[in-house]
């Protein structure tokens, strides 16, 4: 098979131990990385692609979100908290059309695609529409359907039609389309939901994903409608465990950090989201202290405005020093880390993607260093500045090439998939239909807490 080789790269393997290569070399043979290591690597003879970084750009593991939501309705609906601003995110999804989702998607993956994301957990509507986008455009993606049946959510996903995207579509495009269960909210969806999703989660061993704890006032309506905080309800119903992951987690107490920790569940964090909603900060350091594993999410444009994994991991750390007042908290390097191989963990795919190793899958992402941003390249001996400038200086724009399974999918920081004026084109045109079929739904805004339980 014909090898890719990429030569004079800064390598951050992102490891066990964090290996770097100041000079290093990457080959790539199909879909997989075929070997790692410094400039003295062999090289294999059959090599029909080589790319000289000459020094000037750094070389990650493809980024991954571990929880966004597709949208093509950025900055219509601002500031507002979580439990006002939730009936109002909910028109898009009563006016949504299969088509909809498509190109909502398709604006989606292309942002994360050009800013060094190479895996997306998406909770959406119609993800077989989803995964045609992704398909379109190279990217790896876990589709997790928005499951609702409580009383007036009907203009959600059901157990049936997650089940059927299982059937359909789990480890299609060559393995790069996984599904999984989606439970949207506790306030959404029945006791029974939470049963089905366990069931087949277990049939089909793959996880379940929702939402928790994300603003003070939704943990205190939680408490008074069920008794009990939402960790302990989940708890009751079945669904944690290590192969469930949770987003936000902002308001947990020591208790509950204690049960995720004990049934190995998983938290993806959405520093920036939990921000704009004015939720809070979350207890990052002391789920890590506890053992959790934790992931990186944007939440999607809607609620972030931005799809950038750059800016995740910048606004991640700042806001733990400041919560901690201490400088030192979650340091550039632990944060890479949770926006690659703690992601992969969290989506039980460390074994194919999230570093740079022999034998795992080619998502990797080319940043070009040599820019104002990102200069200058500073080294002391094994020491450099090029990590910390990654995390607090670099901007997806600052991506060159992204592969994904072995393909470059970005160049130049352009799609090679797709045409992306076209695209940009039908996208628009879309999303201005969609507003005008979401107007009848406004004088009618659904609140959260609808029905018994």
């Amino acid at each position: 098979m014909p090898y890719t080789v990429i030569q004079n790269a800064i390598v951050f393997t992102v490891n066990a131990t964090d290996t770097i290569h100041a000079n290093g070399t990457i080959v790539l043979e199909g879909d997989r990385i075929h070997a790692v290591g410094s400039d003295t690597l062999p090289i294999p003879p059959d090599v029909v692609q080589t790319i000289d970084c000459q020094g000037k750009m750094a070389v990650i593991p493809g980024l991954i979100d571990v929880h966004s939501h597709s949208s093509f309705l950025r900055g219509v609906t601002e500031n507002y908290q979580l439990l006002e601003w939730l009936p109002r995110y909910q028109l898009e999804h009563r006016a949504l059309t299969e088509e909809d989702a498509y190109y909502a998607a398709l604006l989606c993956y292309l942002e994360s695609l050009k800013a060094g994301t190479t895996c997306v957990m998406d909770m959406y509507r119609y993800m077989h529409r989803c995964a045609d986008a992704a398909g379109a455009l190279g990217l790896r993606v876990n589709l997790v359907p928005y499951v609702a049946d409580m009383p007036g959510k009907d203009f959600f996903e059901t157990s049936e039609s997650n089940r059927k995207l299982i059937e359909t579509h789990h480890n299609s495009q060559n393995g790069k389309i996984r599904v999984w269960m989606g439970l949207e909210h506790l306030f959404y969806c029945t006791k029974d939901a939470f049963a089905k999703a366990r069931a087949c989660a277990d049939e089909y061993n793959i996880g379940i994903h929702t939402h928790s704890s994300e603003q003070i006032e939704e943990v205190e309506a939680v408490v008074k409608r069920f008794g009990k905080r939402p960790i302990a309800l989940f708890q009751d119903y079945g669904i944690l465990g290590e192969h469930t992951a949770i987003a936000h987690c902002v308001w947990l107490n020591e208790d509950e950090i204690k049960v995720l920790a004990d049934t190995g569940t998983s938290v993806a964090h959405c520093p920036t989201s939990n921000a704009k909603l004015a939720g809070g900060i979350a207890p990052i350091l002391e789920m890590k202290q506890a053992g959790i594993t934790v992931g990186l999410g944007t939440d999607g444009n809607i609620s972030n405005n931005s799809l950038d994994m750059f800016e995740e991991m910048k606004f991640a750390s700042l806001l733990q020093k400041v919560k901690r007042y201490d400088a030192a908290a979650l340091p550039a390097p632990e944060t890479l880390r949770m926006a690659t191989i703690n992601g992969a963990k969290l989506l039980k795919l460390d074994h194919e993607i999230g570093s740079i190793e022999a034998g795992k899958k080619a998502d990797l992402v080319l940043v070009n260093l040599w820019e104002p941003n990102l200069m200058p390249i500073v080294w002391d001996e094994q020491d450099s500045n090029v990590l910390w400038n990654l995390v607090y200086s670099a901007r997806g724009s600052n991506v060159h090439t992204v592969f994904v399974d072995g393909e470059i999918v970005v160049q130049s920081g352009k799609s090679t998939k797709i045409n992306e004026s076209d695209a940009l084109q039908a996208i628009q045109k879309q999303t201005l239909d969609h507003m005008q079929r979401r107007k009848p739904f406004k004088s009618t805004l659904t609140p959260v807490v609808v029905g018994a339980s």
